[in-house]
């Protein structure tokens, strides 16, 4: 894996034609490269909107909704002493992983993002794996936030469990129609969703301050031996870290819109630096005020709406309390809309560079947003929810969004580990390319994230309530290897992550050079 031999290869020529033109191959090692003409890509064409504040909406918002839904099971899974202790270990890994990427995004400016850092640093292989662990990830967070946003709204109108995929249903054609639409109105309804949620969550800090009672925190019945602060001991810190990661996860999605940003290179470690501050001081706030509020730890770390039991304590249980949850809604529309943009530019990337279907890759011809991978992604993720919500026998009854959770957290922990590998290797095999941004943590700092996030990954398969799920997605992963090993591998395309690999940075700049620079017999 960290061979660092040029990539060479040979170049053969086949009489046929690939995006209108003749194509050139080259076999490097064992995958085989096409290059495209300018049809391929001018269907596969993005538009650049985004500046430093939509992208700290975008990465802010695609995580918000941890702070309404998803991080009180872990309540249930370690009390509020073990939730907080992951929480700061969960924290510290963000930080590290933050910095790191900072760097690497400016570097290399491409939608691909942490496909496009691990293909530079390790190769076809890596890249495959970094870009499908991700993809895991992302296809299966707004699977999760959808069962949160059926819970709340099942809540407020009382409607039955049964009518929960309805919800769910009515949200993905929203949802994914609007980042269908077009990147202006994606990105300046983050901006809009993302200032309201945190209102929201102000005014529900604020009022719980009022009812806080650290009791309430710690009302979880210990398990034998064990105290009141850490009611699971020391194991239940070891089973709340996925929660925890659920106050952070999906920050790292900004560098997909490297490509549809106006200045990546400036305000991709801006945006990204600016996000995982307000992220940490929204989960401080969160973590004690929801917890230490009645009903207290014990039924909010089994509810699928922790915010509307908060807002009935506080606001009492009425039409008023009923308008301020459907708010609060609003938190996890933020996350489920923008996590949509995410899964979109994930496939779209690796489908443009041949490791996906290409045809997964092709964009709208007026609005150029990846409208099929939009929608193929909300089919996947809104079946993987209907089977485990009506698997409950299977999955032993526990709540199908920390299934969910659980399953998404598989993803993401992968592919941290991945890119923080990735940092690494590509301070040493890369040092002359251009850093806009360098991390003051240096590779220290990817060192400790991603030591946290292995073992984290360790820890996911130990936890017996959830590790169905977890299996679930190892077969996932394992289905997407095999493709890549049969199929995927003599598709690659000279897509700018590609480019930008074969020439050791040399090529592959989209926000200067455009597409399709390269051609394959110039990459020896």
């Amino acid at each position: 894996m960290l061979d660092e031999r040029p990539e060479t290869g040979r170049v053969v020529r086949k009489p046929h034609f690939f995006g209108g033109n003749e194509m050139t191959e080259k076999q490097v090692g064992g995958v085989t490269y096409r290059e495209a003409g300018n049809e391929y890509f001018e269907k596969r064409g993005l538009r650049r909107y985004a500046g430093v504040w939509s992208l700290w909406a975008l990465g802010v918002g695609a995580v918000i909704s941890g702070d309404f839904f998803g991080w009180n099971f872990g309540l249930n899974a370690g009390g509020f002493g073990g939730l907080l202790y992951a929480t700061i270990i969960i924290a510290i890994m963000y930080v590290g992983m933050c910095y790191s990427i900072a760097e690497m995004s400016p570097a290399l400016p491409h939608t691909g993002g942490a496909y496009s850092f691990g293909r530079s640093a390790m190769g076809p292989w890596g890249g495959f794996i970094t870009g499908l662990a991700e993809n895991i990830e992302y296809v299966l967070t707004p699977a999760v936030i959808v069962v949160g946003i059926g819970g709340y709204l099942g809540a407020i109108f009382e409607t039955p469990d049964s009518f929960a995929p309805v919800w769910w249903a009515i949200s993905y054609l929203i949802f994914v129609g609007l980042n269908v639409w077009g990147v202006e109105l994606t990105f300046r309804f983050s901006v809009f969703i993302t200032f309201l949620a945190l209102a929201i969550l102000l005014v529900f800090w604020i009022g719980a301050a009022f009812h806080f009672d650290m009791d309430m925190a710690l009302n979880i019945k210990p398990d034998e031996g064990h105290s009141a602060w850490l009611p699971r001991g020391w194991a239940g810190v070891t089973t709340a870290l996925p929660f925890a990661i659920w106050f952070y996860l999906a920050i790292e999605q900004l560098p997909l819109a490297a490509e549809e940003s106006h200045d990546p290179k400036r305000d991709m470690p801006r945006g990204l630096l600016y996000g995982i501050l307000t992220l940490i001081i929204c989960s401080v706030f969160t973590l004690f005020l929801n917890a230490g509020i009645a009903p207290g730890a014990q039924v909010v770390g089994t509810s699928n709406e922790p915010l509307f039991l908060a807002f009935k304590t506080i606001f009492g249980d009425g039409i008023g309390t009923k308008f301020l949850a459907l708010i609060a809604v609003a938190g996890l529309i933020a996350s489920f809309h923008t996590i949509i943009y995410a899964y979109g530019r994930n496939i779209y990337s690796l489908s443009r560079a041949g490791y996906f279907p290409q045809w997964l890759s092709i964009t709208h011809g007026t609005r150029k947003t990846p409208h099929v991978a939009l929608i193929v992604g909300a089919v996947i993720g809104f079946v993987m929810a209907l089977i485990i919500q009506f698997g409950e026998k299977v999955f032993g009854g526990v709540p199908v969004g920390a299934v969910l959770l659980n399953m998404a957290v598989f993803g993401a922990v992968i592919a941290y580990l991945m890119q923080m590998m990735s940092f690494v290797i590509l301070r040493k095999k890369l040092p002359d390319i251009e850093r806009p941004y360098v991390s003051p943590l240096g590779t220290g700092g990817a060192w400790v994230a991603a030591i946290i996030a292995f073992v984290t990954l360790i820890f996911l398969f130990l936890n017996p309530d959830y590790v169905i799920g977890v299996y679930g997605c190892a077969l996932w992963f394992l289905a997407g290897l095999l493709y890549f090993a049969l199929v995927g591998r003599h598709k690659l395309v000279l897509s700018p992550e590609e480019e930008f690999a074969l020439t050791g940075g040399g090529h592959g700049h989209p926000d200067t050079e455009g597409y399709g620079h390269t051609h394959v017999d110039e990459t020896e």
